[in-house]
């Protein structure tokens, strides 16, 4: 009998990202990063010069980040324990958009925070790489957990029978990042898990 599967996005659901990737760039990189609401392209400028940086610069910043200072994340309050008692009762696998070859770095950081789970590279939106993971898992019921806006809109999109939450686990850019929930995208948004577990296991049945 097949099980539910939770497939959930990594960076502020599970580790926190955009806190490190600030200090990185302000100590390291002669960057400043000062996030006006959830506009990235306004929010990087040289320290020398105070000039914005262009799109290409911050592609290769976020790039650079994630070849060489994965080791700065660290979990988000109460996700790792979260996900493992989780997986008692469902198949959990971890969907990230990040290039493929990043794909095996990104499951030994999150092995070495005590999280053991198939991880999926993917690029652009999220939905019909969701459609392939619940393809070849069958499960008797999916459950998609991510926390930008765009993603549950292509997973309603491509796959609309999946459960949809929209968690962000920053605070730094919770509160300015548009709402899944409120869009009609996504079945809920919780921002923590302490919250968010017993409405996931009430989802799949536990």
């Amino acid at each position: 009998m097949s099980r539910p599967l939770i497939i959930t996005d990594c960076d502020e659901v599970i580790l926190h990202m955009v806190a490190p990737f600030k200090i990185w760039l302000e100590e390291t990189q002669g960057v400043d990063f000062k996030l006006d609401g959830a506009n990235f392209g306004e929010a990087l400028r040289w320290q020398h010069s105070g000039r914005l940086l262009e799109a290409a610069d911050i592609w290769r910043k976020l790039g650079d980040f994630f070849k060489t200072e994965m080791d700065r994340q660290h979990p988000i309050q109460g996700a790792v324990t979260a996900i493992n008692e989780l997986a008692d009762y469902a198949d959990v696998v971890v969907l990230t958009n990040l290039v493929d070859e990043n794909r095996e770095k990104r499951a030994e950081q999150l092995a070495s925070h005590g999280l053991i789970a198939p991880v999926y590279t993917n690029q652009g939106p999220k939905g019909p790489a969701l459609q392939k993971i619940i393809d070849e898992h069958q499960p008797s019921r999916a459950l998609f957990i991510d926390d930008l806006a765009q993603h549950h809109r292509s997973a309603s999109e491509t796959v609309p029978e999946t459960i949809r939450l929209h968690m962000c686990g920053e605070p730094m850019i919770a509160n300015d990042i548009d709402c899944a929930f409120e869009i009609g995208h996504a079945d809920a948004r919780i921002d923590k898990w302490a919250d968010a577990l017993p409405w996931i296991k009430k989802r799949i049945e536990v």
